[in-house]
């Protein structure tokens, strides 16, 4: 799978400088923890869950998570094992062809529409699976049989250090049943991270036992709306996390901890956008015109505005900005703008160039290729090789080529 496979590859020509690399649920850790890029969840419940997954991975999404938690209600959990069972089988048999193309036609068809995109169409995304309970680790991959060769790992609901050794045991142990890796994503999101008497002390815990199984964690994930719930707060569309302050101390105390380049750290990813659906706005939009302007795309910008997807952009850009990467979605409209927003620009990916060439070792100050900025070789280093990572699993865009024109291409395709 790539990103941005699910458009045609000449358009993916004229847009990237770099392309977006391929990979496989077999890559490195470290690849693959960069590359979830937008992580779509669904409850596990859905009727026809096989052919969601295909769908959203025609669409270009590359991970997803089936909840068998807080999406769906106490009631519905043996079910939704059962359906997640019967699903993994089908999507295990074999994903559905391409329609054949019409040999009779002379103009382009649907089928040959579809047969172009099919690049990667066919590629199913990275799935985990959302439980409630460590033992429904070990029973799920018995359950699963063959079809456990799909399964990427497992994502761990209010985790601590207390909660999360049971669930990274039962982990370990069903890697021990089905002989492959599997990984884990916490989640963040208990009520002792948010109280700031046990905050540190939750933090150092957590650090602990996620080191100690430091090859099976693949990200960490954090639940925003769990630490709004604690106090009846409620994030409007014209608001990102980071204007609840509440919240933004806890997030820049995660990454802190949790988030450093020196080896210790973890990909942390951004909390969820809840909006999906034109609501009553108070403020003004938050997307300027002018570069909608020069993409001649004025009907993206009102259609984005329309539906509250503004916010979503600027709580992306302020993600980054705050040290995580790729974002937990709950509407596919959600993934593309993520992604879009991913790609490392022309500019970054020329700074981080100069910063880690060899001769540069020695550390010293240099003035950017664009002449705008001065690049200071060691401050700067992390942050380079994070660029880069980012840059060789979304691509670097063409100098000219700007988030509206990647926006297009990805709701397009």
């Amino acid at each position: 799978m790539r990103h941005f496979g699910h458009i045609p590859s000449a358009v993916r020509t004229g847009l990237f400088h770099q392309e977006p690399a391929e990979f496989t649920s077999d890559s490195p850790a470290r690849t693959l923890a960069v590359a979830l890029g937008a992580t779509l969840y669904s409850p596990a419940t859905r009727p026809r869950l096989a052919d969601a997954v295909r769908k959203q991975a025609g669409r270009g999404v590359v991970s997803m998570v089936l909840c068998l938690e807080d999406s769906i209600s106490d009631a519905e959990v043996e079910a939704g094992e059962a359906n997640l069972v019967r699903h993994f089988a089908d999507l295990a048999a074999g994903t559905a062809a391409a329609p054949a193309a019409d040999p009779s036609a002379g103009t382009m068809t649907d089928a040959d529409t579809a047969t172009d995109l099919s690049e990667t169409a066919t590629d199913l995304p990275l799935l985990f699976i959302r439980v409630r309970e460590p033992h429904q680790i070990t029973d799920l991959v018995d359950r699963l049989g063959a079809s456990v060769r799909l399964l990427s790992g497992f994502v761990l609901p209010k985790f601590t250090e207390s909660r999360g050794h049971a669930f990274l045991e039962a982990l370990t142990q069903a890697e021990r049943t089905t002989g492959r890796r599997l990984f884990a994503m916490p989640v963040l999101e208990s009520p002792e991270l948010l109280h700031l008497e046990t905050r540190a002390e939750t933090l150092a815990g957590i650090a602990s036992i996620t080191d100690k199984y430091r090859d099976r964690v693949l990200a960490l994930r954090l639940g925003v709306t769990d630490f709004c719930s604690a106090y009846g707060l409620r994030r409007s569309p014209d608001m990102t996390a980071y204007d609840i302050k509440i919240v933004a101390n806890v997030i820049a105390d995660v990454v802190n901890v949790l988030g450093r380049s020196d080896g210790t750290g973890f990909t942390v990813t951004g909390p969820v956008w809840e909006y999906f659906r034109p609501g009553e706005r108070m403020f003004k939009p938050q997307l300027r015109r002018s570069p909608f302007l020069e993409g001649r795309a004025e009907d993206l910008r009102t259609a984005l505005i329309e539906h509250d997807l503004d916010g979503l952009l600027r709580e992306i850009e302020l993600d980054r900005a705050n040290g995580l990467l790729g974002k937990t979605c709950i509407h596919p409209t959600h993934v593309v703008p993520v992604h879009a927003l991913s790609v490392v620009s022309h500019e970054e990916w020329s700074d981080a160039q100069d910063i880690l060439r060899p001769d540069r070792d020695g550390g010293g100050v240099l003035r950017s290729a664009y002449t705008n900025k001065m690049n200071e070789v060691k401050p700067h280093r992390a942050w380079a090789e994070r660029t880069l990572l980012r840059a060789e699993v979304f691509g670097v865009a063409k100098e000219d080529v700007g988030f509206v024109d990647l926006l297009t291409a990805g709701l397009a395709g």
